[in-house]
């Protein structure tokens, strides 16, 4: 008899951002006048960059002639756009990676979500508490996490690592030392960042103890401030414990056309076995690589003309996020993010909880957000609004919200 994988039975109910899609449908369907603005999905408003629109065309012709068609992409990605992304994302900062130790796929979600298939099943794993559920979901997929208690709304063999206001959102090493590390900064969703001697101690203790750091840098294009690392190989040996990630989602608006990357350093080895190898065997196995047509744009974000073109974007969101945040701290919330990230993380007012004030929210400002608590228990009486929506409509959402 054919058995289900009954490890998915142990999620909780459906992914977060379905739950706030079905909730948002049923209310626009009871109240078809409303006119909801959503700032809860950190999906992008704004066209993509012209030198990346002429170089999808550019790509697209060359797709119709015999002598420059492509077929399947290689499987580490073209040597093009891998040169680059080691040129400009990591030895002009001044940390040695390879184009080959540069893995090119459709997007963070999907690697992040992968990786951790290259690891045995028993290894444990540490997660910030919140942050992106991905991370914990994929893992219960895999049976690696035991069973939720609803209660206190955790995996039992999980190693959740607090972040609050009181540790300025960034996490403090366990006493028990987890296998897998898995770190996001500029965080998702609280929107703060670590400095690089806090990370530093991250890959000390990763080194000192045999751990892996899967750490997300989906976000570092929105860092602003001084001394705050843009990659974990910012660090001295971070190649020999750390898998990054990168996306082009939003730091150029790939959010339609789906393209990321992944660092698998030659130095990395658990039990004598190379993880760069582990990740190309899976990676050549499963995925037929990002479209050549996309990665072409995706080289065309690091021209002088596409760089440009891309901060001045990135600009746009965290000009909204100005305006969110002082909106908030106007109307009385307590806020924090937006300074490093596209994201502002508030506290719910009262006792709310988050899904409470999502509801309220919805209801009476027509303001879509995202439940704090759906990003892990402490997220609980938290709330994130994005930046990725228009002007106009950023500006509405905070009117509306001021009003109540």
């Amino acid at each position: 008899m054919v058995k289900v994988n009954k490890n998915y039975l142990k999620l909780p109910g459906s992914y977060l951002f379905s739950t706030i899609g079905k909730k948002v449908r049923e209310y626009s369907q009871a109240h078809p006048d409303a006119h909801i603005i959503r700032l809860g999905i950190g999906d992008v408003t704004q066209p993509l960059a012209p030198a990346v629109i002429t170089a999808l065309h550019g790509a697209v012709d060359e797709m119709g002639k015999a002598e420059s068609f492509r077929g399947y992409a290689p499987d580490l990605g073209y040597d093009f756009l891998r040169k680059v992304i080691s040129d400009k994302d990591y030895k002009a900062r001044g940390c040695d990676i390879s184009p080959d130790e540069i893995f090119v796929s459709d997007g963070a979600k999907c690697d992040c979500g992968n990786i951790q298939e290259i690891f045995g099943a028993e290894n444990t794993i540490a997660v910030c508490d919140p942050v992106y559920p991905v991370y914990v979901d994929s893992n219960v997929m895999a049976g690696r996490t035991g069973e939720y208690d609803a209660e206190s709304g955790k995996f039992h063999n999980v190693i959740y690592l607090p972040c609050t206001a009181e540790n300025d959102f960034a996490p403090e090493m366990p006493e028990e030392v987890p296998d897998l590390i898995y770190l996001c900064f500029p965080n998702n969703p609280t929107g703060a960042v670590i400095t690089k001697d806090r990370l530093q101690k991250w890959v000390d203790y990763a080194n000192d103890h045999g751990s892996v750091i899967l750490y997300d840098a989906a976000y570092e294009a929105y860092i602003s401030e001084e001394g705050i690392p843009h990659s974990i190989y910012e660090c001295e040996g971070a190649k020999t414990c750390a898998i990054e990630f990168r996306s082009f989602s939003k730091t150029a608006g790939f959010t339609g056309l789906r393209l990321g990357f992944t660092v698998v350093p030659f130095d990395l080895s658990v039990e004598g076995v190379s993880l760069h190898t582990l990740w190309a065997r899976r990676h050549g196995t499963k995925y037929n690589g990002a479209p050549y047509i996309v990665q072409r744009a995706g080289a065309a974000v690091y021209s002088a003309e596409g760089r440009q073109q891309v901060l001045k974007q990135v600009a746009y969101y965290m000009e909204n996020a100005t305006v969110i945040k002082d909106g908030l701290l106007k109307a009385g919330y307590e806020a924090s993010g937006g300074v490093n990230a596209p994201y502002i993380w508030l506290r719910t007012p009262g006792s709310m909880t988050s899904w409470e004030f999502f509801d309220y929210l919805l209801s009476e400002a027509n303001v879509v957000g995202t439940p704090g608590s759906g990003f892990g228990p402490h997220g609980e009486h938290y709330f994130r609004l994005t930046a990725f929506g228009t002007r106009e409509s950023t500006i509405e959402a905070m009117e509306r919200i001021r009003k109540l």
